[in-house]
């Protein structure tokens, strides 16, 4: 099952160190990464979210491979690649894949001027090295779905 973990951070620049740690950690295979992402306030007040994994090109991609072949069926694959490649990128856009994009958005929505909130969706990690890599940015967690003894010692790891 994929763990949730929801780290409050200083500020945006801190939350893109956090998201370049979990990419470092996942190129290490200390981390399954399925998503991350992160919120923050703009100077406006209004909260702006930066998601790592994009569906709108994905699904753009695989609706233009499907519309040629079908286009290549009725006689005009180029017709079939623009409204494959059309409706895929539309089918990609209404996808939610991941980390729920409302509670992004209610946590976003909560946090203080200047504050940024770091959402990684892991399906497994090496605890200790994933702790002593996010550790240095003094993190706070605002929100998990580990189990409250696991959740307890998160908290107690990332406060020494």
């Amino acid at each position: 099952m994929a763990q949730l973990i929801v780290l409050g951070v200083a500020d945006r620049d801190t939350a893109e160190k956090a998201l370049d740690i979990a990419a470092d950690l996942s190129r290490q295979q200390l981390l399954q990464l399925e998503d991350a992402a992160y919120a923050y306030k703009d100077e406006k007040g209004r909260p702006r979210i930066h998601q790592t994994i994009g569906t709108t090109g994905v699904g753009a991609l695989g609706g233009a491979l499907w519309g040629t072949l079908i286009g290549l069926v009725f006689l005009n694959p180029l017709l079939g690649l623009a409204v494959g490649a059309a409706t895929g990128a539309v089918a990609g856009k209404l996808t939610d894949v991941g980390i729920d994009d409302d509670m992004i958005k209610q946590i976003g929505s909560q946090l203080e001027q200047g504050r940024a909130a770091v959402f990684l969706l892991a399906d497994s990690a090496t605890a200790d090295r994933a702790i002593e890599a996010f550790a240095p940015l003094h993190p706070t967690v605002i929100r998990t779905n580990l189990t409250r003894e696991n959740e307890r010692e998160l908290v107690e790891a990332l406060r020494s």
